[in-house]
């Protein structure tokens, strides 16, 4: 029961929004009692932080899966665009903004464990494009790293991104596509050209 509350909250947060959503609106949608999600969640806080770390959990699994395959560096960042977007296309409320303003604790610790997994991933994205000599062996992996997960985040931050004017779409593909011609050799610049043509 407990994860079918999840995965119930989860949908309907991301579609309404953390704030308009209540415990009661939750039992309605999915025919329980209240005091059967208080069996499992002791207040609203609790359930909200399950809901983010179980899609946290879920992106992160998939990004692993994509990584293991090892393809070349600059097609596994467009992969994992497309899964990522894929995961979060029916998010109506801008779940991520919507927790920093109202639960910022929980987004704080998001963003944490975020971090920690983008900066692995990213990292050793760029080491094996140095060593493809796809990337410019001068870049500084750590540096980038860093970058890259800052500009990333700041997309989904509505006051410099309003959704009304920025489709998170065409954001996604302008951040990588700017990020990738910023580090990318001569040879992973041919690769990128090629890849975008057969887009």
């Amino acid at each position: 029961m407990k994860d079918k509350i999840i995965i119930k909250s989860t949908d309907l947060f991301s579609n309404l929004g953390f704030k308009s959503v209540t415990m009661d609106d939750i039992a309605n949608e999915m025919g329980i009692s209240k005091k059967t999600i208080y069996q499992h969640f002791q207040n609203k806080t609790k359930l909200v932080e399950a809901t983010a770390m179980h899609v946290f959990e879920n992106i992160s699994k998939g990004i692993d899966c994509i990584c293991e395959l090892n393809t070349n560096p600059i097609n596994e960042i467009y992969e994992i665009k497309r899964f990522v977007m894929l995961n979060l296309k029916d998010e109506k409320s801008s779940p991520q903004y919507q927790l920093q303003k109202y639960y910022p604790k929980i987004y704080c610790s998001l963003k944490r464990k975020q971090f920690e997994k983008m900066i692995g991933c990213v990292t050793r994205n760029l080491e094996r494009g140095v060593t493809q000599k796809l990337y410019r062996d001068s870049i500084e992996v750590d540096f980038i790293a860093r970058l890259y997960f800052n500009g990333m985040i700041s997309l989904k931050d509505q006051d410099i991104f309003p959704r009304d004017t920025y489709a998170m779409q065409n954001l996604m593909n302008n951040y990588i596509d700017y990020h990738l011609r910023g580090i990318c050799s001569t040879k992973g610049l041919e690769t990128l050209t090629e890849l975008n043509t057969n887009l």
